[in-house]
């Protein structure tokens, strides 16, 4: 039986422009060669702090989309931290990549998750992560309970009476969302939000 050569994707990242990527990428490409995998495509972010988020590191993005694609089976990386400094993007990035069923091999931590020890590392990095949302969603209820408790109104403040009124007034007369709004001092969606309310 022939076994399917994996399909490898590097991910390089260096947080300043005096840096250099290529001694991640040989590290990376000497692993591939050893295991006899395919490196088919290398992604990279050069001198982009990896406190910014997926929006802001079009190397990252392209690697998610591709793996959600199917383009590749394995993504090493130098070391958890070429990944993302904040906990949150990192464990979203790890949650897509095995969403997508692809391994994932952290060089300099030896995670390798082609492994039973690997994916246990995913298993666990999950729970992390479920765990730290069910705090928030927790800590958010129970701030909103507070609130009410208090007496404070949530949610958007309401117009008062008056200036309502004054907004139906000039809206009646003709003019235009964008002018009644700058003469009330409101929003633009405010007075869209009444005039949608006197077609009724």
């Amino acid at each position: 039986m022939v076994t399917k050569r994996k399909r490898a994707a590097l991910y390089l990242r260096v947080g300043t422009d005096g840096q250099t990527l290529d001694n991640q990428r040989l590290a990376l490409e000497a692993v591939c060669e050893q295991r006899g995998w395919q490196v088919v495509q290398v992604y990279s972010d050069n001198g982009i702090s990896g406190g910014k988020g997926r929006a802001q590191r079009p190397g990252l993005d392209g690697m998610l989309r591709d793996a959600s694609r199917g383009r590749f089976d394995v993504v090493l990386a130098w070391a958890l931290d070429r990944l993302g400094c904040s906990l949150v993007d990192l464990l979203d990035t790890l949650g897509e990549l095995e969403g997508a069923s692809v391994a994932l091999i952290l060089h300099q931590q030896a995670i390798d998750t082609t492994t039973p020890a690997g994916r246990l590392f995913f298993q666990v990095t999950g729970a992390f992560a479920e765990f730290e949302r069910s705090i928030i969603r927790s800590r958010v209820t129970a701030g909103l309970e507070r609130a009410r408790a208090r007496g404070v109104r949530l949610g958007r403040p309401r117009t008062s009476t008056k200036v309502e009124a004054a907004i139906r007034a000039r809206l009646a007369k003709g003019e235009g969302i964008k002018k009644v709004a700058k003469a009330i001092d409101v929003g633009n969606g405010t007075v869209s939000r009444i005039k949608a309310s006197m077609a009724r």
